[in-house]
């Protein structure tokens, strides 16, 4: 059975639940990557810790992320968004 799909911090972007995380090992981190793990944690699906832990984060890292979602949304952790 499908869990319906939660939509966090008011954006479309469906609420991962931990089975659907990236991999522990993830190397390269896309936009879409990165607001799972920030939609896990304010959704309540990891802590800021276990993710920190869990993907080999700062947590200086991991609030520049929150950061960057709760300003431009998906654009805005797109890297190429911040170099220009």
């Amino acid at each position: 059975m499908k869990l319906p799909e939660r939509h966090p911090i008011g954006s479309r972007a469906p609420v991962p639940l931990q089975p659907d995380l990236p991999p522990a090992d993830t190397v390269r981190w896309v936009a879409r990557r990165k607001a799972e793990v920030v939609a896990a944690v304010h959704n309540g699906v990891l802590s800021m810790r276990e993710a920190c832990q869990r993907y080999s984060l700062s947590s200086e890292e991991f609030l520049e992320w929150e950061r960057h979602y709760k300003q431009g949304g998906m654009a805005g952790l797109q890297v190429s968004a911040r170099l220009h």
